[in-house]
């Protein structure tokens, strides 16, 4: 493939980009980029302007090899690596070492320099192609946040979600058209926000500032796995936050993995999974279709809007998602929290995972819990039973209610286990 030069340029347009910028674009024959930056560039800029369609991201291989042979420019906003175009043409397979990339400083470089905020300090939440929930997993007193607006609008509808988080006092400024001659700040606080629409290139400054008057015994969303079970929405199907903190811990989420969960119930075990890491992935299974839509707005309350949800039954759906491809096939941890005697349902998700990968099953049936003796006995791993008892009343003193124990079992898959269910295309000889 020939070489693709990527530029950043900002609000400040040509007179803002360094000789080596300059130089490439001059050269080019074909300059791909949006509207707005496309018309930032001199007449002495021959080459053919060719703007984005949209949707942008399907049509990039087509535009790549329509192109092919010419020598071709990409215009990026700021830094193209950073929520950019560079990023999107390595996911379109663009090899990066075809990529010359010529950044220049990112909205979030310059708003920092004048906000005076560090940048290794301050959150960044993108809200470009992405839903506003997705601001939900940020908030916390006081945090500072700079949110990627994906248009004029941004700021109403951030400042209203803030509100109805009850962060109502807290301080956003509006930075626009930043580097440019038409830079500005505007400003407001998130409770009453009465600012007019703006300039569509904007950032958000959050000085995050909790009212707590706004209910003061709101369970708080910490970091760590085991949220308190009244932030879910459920029918009662939910691995309680004690069992969940212990299976999260089987499980050991790490950046950029994959879970399935099987049964998704209310979704709990994976929205906790995605809110270990901004790169986590999670797909929920959930034949019942009540369940699956509470499953999707538990994650959006919890800003996890990414968590994929599934309708389907276990094991046909996850034979389809073992054939869908990268994004949701081959998961590195699976977890069932249901259905563990339906047939074929622990042999499809012991396929699935390849080797080094984790599966956590938990149940409190009989039942079940002598299909996980077996499979224990087969595979090895650890095997363990949870109890959990809370204080309550009785008459006048306090005693323990306990809850119904759970029984987990939680294995990695070895290389040689991997090869033989690769062979076999399963578990092989497993109990049903």
């Amino acid at each position: 493939m020939s070489a693709i030069t990527v530029v950043g340029v900002g609000a400040d347009g040509w007179r803002g980009l360094p000789d080596a910028a300059r130089e490439a674009l001059g050269a080019a024959e074909v300059v791909l980029g949006g509207a707005r930056q496309l018309g930032l560039l001199p007449a002495e800029v021959t080459a053919d302007r060719v703007p984005w369609p949209s949707p942008l991201r399907p049509s990039v291989p087509g535009l790549l090899a329509r192109f092919a042979g010419r020598r071709l420019a990409v215009l990026a906003s700021g830094d193209p690596m950073f929520h950019g175009i560079g990023r999107t043409l390595l996911e379109c397979g663009v090899p990066a070492g075809s990529l010359r990339v010529l950044p220049h400083p990112s909205s979030v470089s310059l708003a920092c320099a004048r906000l005076g905020w560090p940048v290794e300090e301050t959150e960044v939440v993108t809200l470009v192609g992405r839903p506003l929930e997705s601001l939900h997993a940020a908030l916390y007193p006081g945090r500072r946040l700079l949110v990627l607006s994906a248009d004029a609008s941004t700021p109403a509808r951030v400042a209203g979600l803030l509100a109805d988080r009850g962060y109502g006092p807290s301080r956003v400024r509006v930075l626009e058209q930043l580097g440019g001659p038409a830079e500005a700040v505007r400003e407001g606080v998130a409770a009453g926000w009465s600012l007019p629409p703006g300039d569509p290139l904007n950032l958000l400054a959050v000085d995050c500032v909790r009212d707590p008057a706004v209910a003061p015994d709101a369970p708080r969303q910490q970091l760590v796995s085991g949220l308190r079970d009244e932030l879910f929405e459920s029918d009662g199907q939910l691995t309680k936050r004690h069992i969940r903190a212990a299976t999260l811990a089987a499980l050991g989420p790490a950046p950029g993995e994959l879970l399935w969960d099987v049964g998704g119930g209310s979704g709990s075990i994976g929205i906790e999974w995605l809110r270990a890491h901004r790169s986590c992935r999670a797909v929920s299974v959930e034949r019942d279709a009540v369940r699956a839509e509470r499953i999707a707005r538990n994650a959006a309350a919890l800003g996890v809007p990414r968590l994929r949800v599934v309708r389907g039954a276990a094991p046909a759906a996850l034979l389809e998602l073992a054939g869908s491809g990268p994004e949701l096939g081959r998961p590195d941890a699976v977890f069932v929290g249901g259905g563990l005697t339906v047939p074929g349902v622990l042999e499809a998700c012991w396929a699935a995972l390849g080797p080094g990968g984790r599966l956590v099953a938990n149940t409190v049936t009989l039942e079940s819990e002598a299909l996980l003796t077996q499979w224990y006995r087969r595979h090895g791993g650890e095997l363990v039973k949870l109890g959990v008892a809370h204080a309550v009343p009785v008459g006048g003193f306090t005693g323990w209610r306990q809850a119904m124990p759970v029984t987990q079992w939680s294995v990695v898959k070895g290389t040689d286990e991997a090869a033989s269910a690769g062979r076999s295309g399963g578990a092989g000889g497993g109990a049903k």
